[in-house]
């Protein structure tokens, strides 16, 4: 099984917070046999975040996301064209930009989202947690 982080299961599962990963979420994440995925939109996300000052980062993002992304052996999944234009055709039951691009890849790559976030599962997409 495929499965893409949403961005605060990725920042959990990265810090002192993994316990607030769910069971279900954290075997699957853990599971060898699974390929699991941070999207360039999560990123780009905890990188805005960290400059506005709303999020506490160990080391400067540029060198501590990519660390970390090596470090669990997550792939890492590009923003392509078809995501864009997926994301922007989502009804309008989201107005976090991110969380519509995460829709859109899970939608478009056939991957499972894991999220604690309920309006994900408004959407027709797959989600775990």
């Amino acid at each position: 099984m495929r499965i893409l982080l949403d961005t605060s299961t990725f920042l959990w599962w990265m810090t002192d917070l993994g316990a607030q990963v769910s069971d279900s979420a954290r075997s699957a994440i853990a599971d060898p046999e699974n390929r699991v995925f941070v999207s360039v939109a999560s990123a780009w996300e905890i990188s805005i975040k960290s400059g506005r000052g709303r999020l506490a980062m160990p080391q400067p993002v540029e060198q501590h996301i990519p660390e970390l992304i090596m470090k669990y052996e997550f792939g890492v999944l590009g923003i392509d064209l078809r995501h864009a234009l997926r994301a922007g055709a989502l009804p309008d039951l989201h107005r976090d930009p991110f969380d519509r691009l995460l829709v859109a890849q899970g939608q478009l790559e056939g991957m499972l989202i894991a999220t604690p976030d309920e309006i994900f599962r408004k959407y027709d997409v797959e989600t775990i947690w």
